[in-house]
């Protein structure tokens, strides 16, 4: 793995864990299952994103933090991960957009949440559709953890989400995540598009 992509993942982990100790509820696994109620939780949430976007209005701060536990609870995904990863990627900035053409919150490229969002049922609008946290997150967090199925580790899922799984140093071809997810389809080619 090369530096550049060792320090990538460093800083990823590194947010994850931060995240841990300022939320400072204990870890229990992938999904956090513990003694924290639904609105706990929330609050918890939005105490964080506060802390480090303070321009964001109250409603919208409740809405993105509503999502995140929500969509993470569907999916068995500890929210402070996502959290981690929101920080990484966008630094908890809803209207952002990358170099790369990467938007939103979770800085999900269209061409991929294009797919994406027809698998899981969402009106798909363009490329503006990520625009909106509540459907950036859910196309995010379900794209977070396809790759956490897909790879099985978390480390990997984390390096894949943001380098592109082509590029995560472990290629899966076409057929292979087809046949693993029977939902959504993955190319090479397709793929090097959405990093």
């Amino acid at each position: 793995m090369k530096v550049h992509n060792k320090l990538l993942l460093l800083t990823v982990l590194l947010a994850a864990l931060l995240c841990f100790m300022v939320i400072s509820v204990k870890p229990t696994g992938v999904a956090h299952r513990g003694k924290v109620n639904k609105e706990e939780a929330i609050s918890q949430i939005i105490h964080y994103i506060q802390n480090e976007n303070e321009k964001l209005e109250d409603k919208k701060l409740r809405s993105i933090s509503k999502m995140v536990y929500d969509e993470s609870m569907r999916y068995n995904v500890d929210y402070r991960l996502i959290l981690a990863i929101m920080k990484v990627e966008s630094n908890f900035r809803y209207d952002v957009v990358s170099e790369q053409g990467a938007r939103g919150l979770l800085q999900v490229k269209p061409s991929l949440a294009r797919y994406i969002a027809e698998d899981m049922g969402v009106k798909w609008r363009g490329a503006e559709t990520l625009d909106e946290p509540e459907t950036n997150i859910k196309i995010g967090i379900h794209f977070f953890s396809r790759l956490i199925e897909d790879f099985q580790n978390i480390n990997m899922a984390l390096h894949a989400y943001h380098v592109g799984s082509t590029r995560s140093g472990t290629r899966v071809t076409a057929s292979e995540l087809w046949f693993r997810t029977n939902r959504l389809p993955f190319c090479g080619k397709c793929t090097s598009q959405f990093v």
